[in-house]
């Protein structure tokens, strides 16, 4: 039956390609609906927006589950949520917050900026950036999906073989986590190569490389991270998908398998994962600590050779997290060298922001205030980090509280609030609109007290020798107040979330219109109107320094000099056979979570069929004619 409604639903879609395509009068028809019209977007700034609303839901899923997991701690000996039930919330949580909630939320941020911050009109691959969403976004509610129907994942976020494996974990809960990452991974990965190319290819005449906005450069950077990490992972999630699936034996020791190869693919990927997630907020920090201390940045081309290395260095650092696998002493000290020589960097940037705030006329926005309190944050996060890579103290520190509170004090302290940071500071060019200030301080000093409440008794849990991954714990131990800490800490960073949900409803509906600059920023996304209009730059702008946009303006100039005569300006046509894959793709993977091989291959025919309509189909875009709108832009 259900392979009866899968072909029905198969031939309509097909049915809507096949006339749809080729249908001019039908295409004007359903142009006119707003929803029609965000799902067959190509613009890479409603792609933005889109990342930043899916991965604000996931964020809120993800937010629950953590809540639900400090509430059954919160008390020893509690009965709330135990067993297999909080194994696929914990499992859940980190799978939700790693893959669907940060790089998410901030390919938002870069989707948006990055092609404004370089002169661009738009990215080098408008069709691949919305399949790169939709099969983000088909991935996560594949993985979510989980909770309704056969149960989550329960193996945790990493997915340890032998937990994982189907003697382990015989339901279809791994299965929806290794299908669920894989296609939300190849979104991920096309996106990284757009941007790449975008950046290489499409810089405005006169941007040089070391002419580039930070942020373009952690965004390049982690782009090229993404390009080389995901395909181990990929390649993991295979071998996993096959021992599950077929029972290959990769992992599986009585038949010739190894446990400790899905170790190395993961962490092969998991700790260039932690830059890609980190970097691009170093660089949104770096733009934020700017602009509110009226300087250029400090040591620019330090921080760009800093942002490099540290993308180097993260694929020689991976065995520190399997210190005590057995790998033994030589491979042991060799990656303990480099998890420290990772800090120098690190150490360099951090720095250098305090530099620029140095002597800087400061104005402590809400952006500034999540800018500020990152650098205590991280720096915390990364002396625990060393310490972490000091292998006879890292046998003591492994699999207990003291790894979740490091860890979290890098992504929140790092990526969390970067992204906090970027939303308030772009919040206006990205909507038009101004979010409160004072909405943005009473989310700030809740939110931020709660994270150091919440993670900082961790580190003594660990040091008490909690172990991670246990839902409930005795009393008598010394754990009982550092618990009820941590868990009260959760309480008050909802609150503070909800204070940010608050203020961005009140933005899109009560908010002031922004104008154009309203920070008096340094970077060219604030030469154009807020919002931006649909093909940006009216005229390419000419580069002629390092923050062209404040250049132009202490010389006196109302815009940027263009390097090109005003002319129509060519756009691709919107489509919706991104959307269609992304359908094919899931209904995939729900036929190979079931084991039903034949909803498998259709899902992947619906795929196909829509690669080749899209092989066959001339798509020549449209002219705008933006004369009479931007005269003198």
């Amino acid at each position: 039956m259900a392979t009866i409604i899968i072909l029905i639903v198969f031939g309509l879609f097909l049915a809507a390609i096949l006339t749809g395509g080729y249908n001019k009068k039908y295409l004007e028809r359903v142009q006119q609906n707003w929803l029609w019209e965000w799902i067959t977007t190509v613009d890479h700034k409603k792609i933005g927006v889109l990342y930043l609303t899916a991965g604000g839901f996931f964020f809120t899923v993800g937010g629950l589950e953590a809540l639900l997991i400090r509430l059954q701690l919160m008390f020893p000996d509690n009965r709330f949520i135990v067993g297999d039930q909080y194994n696929q919330l914990m499992s859940m949580h980190g799978t939700t917050m790693i893959f669907l909630v940060a790089l998410p939320l901030l390919f938002g941020l870069m989707n948006v900026i990055v092609p404004l911050q370089i002169g661009a009109r738009d990215v080098a691959f408008p069709f691949l950036n919305s399949l790169g969403f939709w099969l983000y976004f088909s991935g996560g509610l594949l993985l979510n999906l989980s909770w309704l129907f056969g149960g989550a994942p329960d193996a945790g976020w990493t997915s340890y073989a032998t937990l994982a494996l189907n003697e382990f974990s015989p339901g279809p809960g791994v299965n929806y986590y290794v299908l669920g990452l894989q296609i939300a991974g190849i979104g991920t990965l096309i996106s990284g190569i757009n941007f790449l190319v975008t950046i290489i290819n499409m810089r405005a005449p006169g941007m040089s490389y070391l002419r580039m906005p930070l942020f373009t450069w952690t965004t390049f950077v982690t782009s090229a991270l993404i390009l080389f990490a995901f395909p181990p992972l990929t390649a993991g999630l295979f071998m996993m998908m096959f021992e599950r699936l077929f029972d290959t034996n990769f992992f599986t020791t009585h038949g010739g398998g190894n446990v400790t190869i899905w170790q190395h693919i993961f962490w092969i990927f998991g700790h260039p994962e932690v830059y890609i997630l980190v970097l691009p907020a170093f660089g949104v920090f770096s733009e934020v600590i700017s602009t509110f201390s009226r300087k250029r940045l400090f040591g620019y081309n330090s921080m760009v050779f800093a942002v490099v290395l540290i993308g180097f260095l993260g694929f020689m650092v991976w065995v520190h997290h399997m210190f005590t696998v057995g790998l033994g002493p030589v491979a042991n000290t060799i990656f303990a060298v480099a998890t420290m020589a990772i800090a120098v960097p690190t150490g360099i940037k951090v720095f250098n922001w305090l530099a620029t705030m140095w002597g800087g006329s400061l104005r402590f926005t809400t952006a500034m205030l999540y800018a500020a309190g990152f650098i205590v944050m991280f720096v915390i996060g990364g002396v625990t980090g060393v310490m972490l890579g000091v292998v006879p103290a890292d046998w003591q520190f492994h699999d207990t509280y003291f790894v979740v509170a490091h860890f979290h004090y890098v992504i929140i302290g790092g990526t969390l609030l970067g992204i906090l940071a970027g939303v308030y500071y772009w919040w206006p060019k990205i909507f038009g609109r101004m979010l409160s200030e004072k909405w943005g301080r009473w989310n700030f000093w809740f939110f931020y007290p709660g994270v150091h409440l919440t993670f900082f008794p961790q580190h003594f849990l660990g040091l008490y020798g909690m172990p991670r991954r246990v839902f409930t714990y005795p009393s008598g131990y010394g754990l009982e107040l550092n618990n009820l800490l941590s868990s009260l800490g959760t309480i008050l960073m909802t609150i503070g979330l909800l204070f940010f949900l608050y203020n961005a409803v009140w933005s899109l509906t009560k908010g002031p219109r922004a104008e154009s600059d309203p920070w008096d920023g340094r970077t060219l996304e604030w030469a154009i109107s807020s919002p931006p209009p649909e093909y940006n730059f009216a005229q390419l702008p000419k580069i002629r320094s390092l923050d062209p946009w404040w250049a132009e303006k202490r010389e006196g100039n109302r815009g940027m000099q263009p390097a090109e005569p005003l002319g129509p300006i060519h756009m691709p046509s919107s489509t919706y056979l991104p959307f269609v894959m992304a359908i094919g793709f899931f209904i995939s993977g729900i036929g190979f979570v079931f084991h039903s091989v034949r909803v498998g291959v259709l899902g992947l025919l619906i795929v196909i069929v829509t690669l080749f309509i899209r092989s066959f189909q001339e798509d020549e875009g449209f002219h705008i004619h933006p004369e009479e709108e931007v005269k003198g832009t």
